[in-house]
């Protein structure tokens, strides 16, 4: 059994500087389902338990400024998502 880490997420992500097909069809990607089948057709065994992961280490990355500028945001769409 193959062990799969955040780093395979990291190398299919990175294929995208060089291939424009994947770039493009990486920006039309709108669901983590999407996003799992297009890593499979690449050859990549990327899991949801990935994307966490990787979400989680760039937002520990982030400053506490960034961190409140996203949460802001955060707090926009869900209001305008509960007002309609």
């Amino acid at each position: 059994m193959v062990v799969v880490s955040i780093e395979d997420l990291d190398l299919f992500l990175a294929l995208r500087k060089e291939d424009p097909l994947l770039e493009k069809e990486l920006k039309e990607v709108v669901e983590v389902e999407q996003l799992l089948k297009l890593a499979e057709d690449y050859g990549f065994d990327v899991t949801e338990a990935d994307l966490f992961a990787a979400q989680q280490r760039d937002e520990d990355s982030l400053s506490a400024k960034e961190l409140q500028r996203r949460m802001a945001g955060d707090a926009r769409r869900l209001r305008h998502f509960i007002q309609g």
